[in-house]
């Protein structure tokens, strides 16, 4: 069995579009290839290559936290000596890849 669909942009000026659809309507702001969508179930973000059809989507919904009642687990002293080491490294790595990328864009 079929669906009814429907969805309409209204473009109101360069990089800001009006969506209307059955869920409801929504709103976009950026440029192509990269925008964000603010709607009544959420936020979404997407940023993509134009023209070849690989794009990155990102979805932060809302709720009110009725369904999910969320509580941290402190982390023990040695997990957390563990994961401060991990994200020390990966500080390191990503401040020698710069240094790098800086050296070879100033030759």
């Amino acid at each position: 069995m079929g669906s009814f669909r429907f969805y309409r942009r209204v473009n109101i000026f360069p990089g800001l579009s009006v969506n209307l659809s059955k869920s409801g309507p929504s709103l976009s702001v950026g440029v192509r290839g990269a925008h964000v969508t603010v709607g009544r179930n959420g936020i979404r973000k997407t940023v993509g290559i134009p023209g070849t059809g690989i794009y990155y989507t990102s979805y932060k919904g809302y709720h009110t936290g009725f369904h999910s009642a969320h509580q941290e687990i402190p982390l023990s002293p040695q997990a957390q000596a563990a994961q401060d080491r991990k994200a020390e490294w990966l500080l390191g790595a990503i401040m020698v890849g710069l240094i790098l990328i800086a050296a070879v864009l100033v030759r």
